[in-house]
C-alpha cells in the first residue's frame, strides 16, 4: 500500500489492503474508546472519593460525572477542529495526531496526584487531560468512520462502516476487564490507592499498538479524489451552514443521534454506579455484566451493519431505537432484583444485542448525508455536538433524577421514552438520499469552479 500515486478507485486495493484498513479502523476507535470509558467507569468508582470527596457520596459522584460530562463538551470542539482539518489535509494524517493526544491525555490522569495531596489542583489538572481525552475522540470518530465507509462499495456500506463501531464494544471489554481484574485480584484498597492507575497507563501500550497499523494505511480512495481534483472546501463549516440539505441532514442526525447516546451510558456508563451503591449489586458483577454484553456486541455489531446493507437504514435505526425504549423499564427492574443470572441476561440483551441494532448502521447512515468535501465535519458536528447531551450529560441526567425520585426509576423510564420518541422520529424524517452517488458529477463541477488553496 505504499505505491505512489495514491489510488482514487477502490477497485485499486487488494482484498489484504481492505483488511489493513478495516483492522486499523477498529484498533484505532478500541484505543480511544478504552481510554474514553475509563473515564467514565473511573468517574462512579475513583474519582467521587480521590478527586471530588464530599460528605454526601451522591454529590461527590454527581461532581465526577460532571467532569466526565466535560469531555463531551470539548468533543464538539474536537469535531470542528479535526474535520476541518480531515476534510482539508486528510483522514489518516487527522487519525494518527487524535490518537496521540488521546493516548498521552489518559496516561497523565493514571500519574495526577489526588485532592488529599495537592488539593484543588487535583481535580483541575484532571479536568484539563479530561478535556484533551474529549478533543481527541471529538475528531477520532469520524475519521475512523470515513476511513471505512470511502473504501467501501455502495453495497458494503454499511457493514464497512460497522467496523469501526466494532471499536466501542472492544474498548468497553477491555476497559471493565481491565478494572474488574484489578478489582479482583487486590484489596479494595489497594486498588483505590494505586490499582486503578494501571489501567490508564496501560493506554500507553494500546496507543502504541494502534499507531503502528494505522501508519500502515494509505488515504481514502474518495478524498485522494477530491485532492487531485482539487475540489476541497475552504471552510468547510461554512459551507455546512450554507447547504440548505447539510442544515436539515444535521439537525435532524442530531435528533436521532439522542437515544443512541442515552442508551449506551445508560447501560454501560450509569448502570455501573447505579448498581454498585444503590443497589449493592458488587462491583465485580455488575463490570461483568458490562463486560459480557460489550463481548456480545461485537460479534452483533457487523451483522446489524450488515443487515443494514439490506433494508432501510432510516427504519431499521428507527426500530432500534424504539426497542430500546421499551425494554428500559423491564430491564431496570431486572436488575433491581440483585440476581447476577438476570443481570447478565438483562445487559447481555439490552446492551449486546439491541444497541448494536443502532450503532451499527449509525456510521453509514450519517456518512451519507453529506458529500465529500464536507462529510469529515459534517458527521463530526452531527455525531459530537449531540454527544454533549446525549452522551456526556446522561449520567448526570440520570444520578439528578433518581436522587430527586428518592431512588425509585420511574423519571428515568420517563426520560428515556421522551428520547425515544424524538430519536424515533428524527430518524424516519431523514430523507433517503446518497451523498456518494453524488459526489462524482459535483467533483467535476468543483473543479471546474472552484480550485480550493492548498493547505489547511
Amino acid at each position: 500500500m505504499n505505491s505512489n500515486p495514491q489510488p482514487t478507485d477502490v477497485s485499486s486495493f487488494t482484498k489484504k489492503d481492505i483488511r489493513v484498513v478495516m483492522m486499523s479502523c477498529i484498533v484505532g476507535t478500541t484505543v480511544e474508546w478504552y481510554d474514553f470509558f475509563l473515564y467514565g467507569m473511573a468517574a462512579g468508582l475513583v474519582f467521587n472519593k480521590l478527586y471530588f470527596p464530599s460528605d454526601d457520596p451522591l454529590i461527590g459522584t454527581i461532581l465526577a460525572f460532571a467532569s466526565f460530562a466535560v469531555g463531551f463538551v470539548a468533543r464538539p470542539v474536537g469535531g470542528l477542529v479535526f474535520g476541518h482539518i480531515g476534510d482539508r489535509v486528510g483522514r489518516k494524517k487527522t487519525l494518527v495526531t487524535t490518537m496521540m493526544i488521546m493516548g498521552i491525555a489518559t496516561f497523565l490522569i493514571g500519574v495526577i496526584p489526588t485532592h488529599a495531596m495537592i488539593g484543588f489542583a487535583a481535580p483541575l489538572l484532571l479536568v484539563i487531560c479530561r478535556i484533551a481525552q474529549g478533543v481527541a475522540v471529538g475528531g477520532e470518530w469520524g475519521g475512523a468512520v470515513l476511513m471505512a465507509v470511502e473504501y467501501a462499495s455502495k453495497g458494503k456500506r454499511g457493514l464497512y462502516g460497522s467496523f469501526p463501531q466494532i471499536g466501542l464494544a472492544v474498548g468497553l471489554v477491555l476497559g471493565t476487564g481491565v478494572f474488574a481484574f484489578l478489582g479482583g485480584v487486590m484489596s479494595d484498597a489497594s486498588f483505590l490507592s494505586w490499582g486503578w492507575r494501571v489501567a490508564f497507563m496501560f493506554s500507553a501500550v494500546l496507543v502504541g499498538v494502534g499507531l503502528f497499523i494505522r501508519l500502515k494505511v494509505m488515504e481514502t480512495p474518495a478524498f485522494a479524489k477530491l485532492e487531485k481534483a482539487e475540489a476541497r472546501a475552504v471552510i468547510p463549516a461554512v459551507e455546512l451552514a450554507k447547504d440548505r440539505q447539510s442544515r436539515r441532514n444535521i439537525i435532524l442526525g442530531m435528533g436521532a443521534r439522542w437515544a443512541e447516546g442515552v442508551a449506551f451510558n445508560l447501560w454501560a456508563v450509569f448502570i455501573i454506579t447505579y448498581a454498585a451503591t444503590s443497589l449493592d449489586v458488587s462491583q465485580g458483577t455488575i463490570l461483568t455484566a458490562v463486560m459480557v454484553g460489550a463481548i456480545i456486541m461485537v460479534g452483533v455489531i457487523p451483522l446489524m451493519g450488515r443487515l443494514s446493507d439490506h433494508f432501510d437504514r432510516r427504519r431499521m435505526y428507527a426500530l432500534g431505537v424504539v426497542a430500546l425504549g421499551i425494554l428500559t423499564y423491564p430491564t431496570l427492574l431486572l436488575i433491581g432484583t440483585g440476581n447476577p443470572l438476570l443481570i447478565f441476561i438483562s445487559i447481555g440483551i439490552v446492551l449486546g444485542v439491541v444497541y448494536p441494532v443502532v450503532y451499527a448502521p449509525e456510521a453509514s447512515l450519517f456518512a451519507e448525508l453529506f458529500p465529500t468535501w464536507t462529510r469529515y465535519s459534517g458527521i463530526s458536528v452531527v455525531y459530537q455536538i449531540s454527544g454533549i447531551v446525549a452522551s456526556g450529560m446522561t449520567p448526570l441526567i440520570l444520578s439528578y433524577l433518581l436522587r430527586e425520585g428518592d431512588g425509585h426509576i420511574g423519571s428515568i423510564v420517563a426520560y428515556v421514552l421522551a428520547v425515544t420518541v424524538i430519536s424515533g422520529v428524527s430518524a424516519l424524517l431523514i430523507r433517503r438520499t446518497d451523498m456518494f452517488t453524488e459526489d462524482t458529477e459535483d467533483d467535476k463541477h468543483r473543479e471546474r469552479s472552484h480550485k480550493a488553496p492548498v493547505g489547511p
